[in-house]
């Protein structure tokens, strides 16, 4: 299973949530980020509808698979205010 990490870092004179160098908009507290991105990590979670999918690999050949929706990645947030891995999808221990 692959993992995303999103992190919640300051960010424009506010929040952000951002997964690698990807920002998220800006917010106005660390709480509303959060809240966020909680929400956006759940989701992630959440399987999807099977479908074929193409895609081009590593040495530009053309690939067609079947995909069930099921293959969802761990997202896992990492809190930028206390610098630890505090919340995984799903738990409670925030």
């Amino acid at each position: 299973m692959v993992k995303v990490v999103y992190e919640v870092v300051p960010h424009d004179g506010g929040w952000a949530y951002k997964l690698g160098e990807v920002f998220s908009e800006a917010f106005a507290s660390h709480a509303e980020a959060l809240e966020a991105v909680r929400i956006v990590a759940a989701e992630q979670s959440v399987a999807g509808e099977a479908s074929i999918i193409s895609y081009q690999d590593k040495d530009g050949v053309w690939k067609r698979e079947y995909d069930d929706g099921s293959d969802r990645p761990e997202p896992e947030i990492v809190d930028g205010m206390f610098r630890s891995r505090a919340y995984r999808a799903g738990t409670s221990d925030a």
